[in-house]
């Protein structure tokens, strides 16, 4: 027990870190502002998810908790609260159930999303956009697994719509891909930021007429 204020206090100094991103964020679709709290409430939990999910989009319901050091039913509560308010959206993606900020990103977005939060699945995007010309067996050397495995999360990918396995393998949408790589990167880990950071070298610019 003699730990538990400064546990207290971190998970204090989290919330109001990402309550002052959340409630920067504008609540898309729930009329007005004054509905919007009334909605959602002031809450300052439901302002730091919105805050986190501002910057972490994609995230499942353990990350959500555990990186805002909250209990789990404490977790189920406001992301109850903000789901039936309208201010985050929730999609199902295999095992887990993902959540966005309402209003931010397409259907494809999410699903990039959710699969660039996989670290196989992320690997395998990352390989190709620095080499379009890789195989699999380029992919399997440089991410240090199996070759079944790197076949096994191209398939995922495919029926994703992330890729395609017509002629070799293929991002889909690369552009898309690549912005939502660099725009979260942080979020997703050291592979991501270490691309973001080399990022220049892999976009092309076409020269105006």
């Amino acid at each position: 027990m003699a730990d538990q204020p400064g546990v207290d206090e971190e998970k204090r100094a989290t919330l109001r870190r990402f309550a002052a991103l959340g409630t920067a964020t504008p609540l898309v679709g729930l009329g007005s502002r004054s509905d919007a709290d009334a909605d959602t409430g002031t809450s300052e939990t439901r302002a730091a998810i919105r805050g986190y999910l501002a910057t972490t989009p994609g995230a499942h319901f353990s990350k959500v908790r555990d990186d805002l050091k909250l209990g789990t039913g404490e977790t189920q509560h406001h992301l109850r609260r903000l789901v039936d308010a309208g201010a985050v959206e929730t999609r199902k993606d295999g095992d887990y159930r993902r959540y966005f900020a309402a209003g931010q990103f397409s259907d494809f977005e999410q699903v990039t999303l959710g699969y660039l939060r996989r670290g196989t699945a992320r690997g395998v995007l990352l390989a190709l956009l620095r080499d379009p010309t890789a195989t699999g067996s380029d992919i399997a050397d440089s991410l240090d697994v199996s070759r079944a495995t790197v076949s096994t999360t191209a398939k995922e990918l495919d029926a994703a719509g992330l890729l395609s396995r017509t002629d070799g393998y293929a991002v889909r949408n690369p552009e898309t891909v690549l912005t939502l790589l660099i725009r979260f990167a942080e979020s997703f880990g050291e592979d991501a930021v270490a691309f973001a950071a080399e990022a220049a070298d892999f976009i092309r610019f076409e020269p105006r007429a």
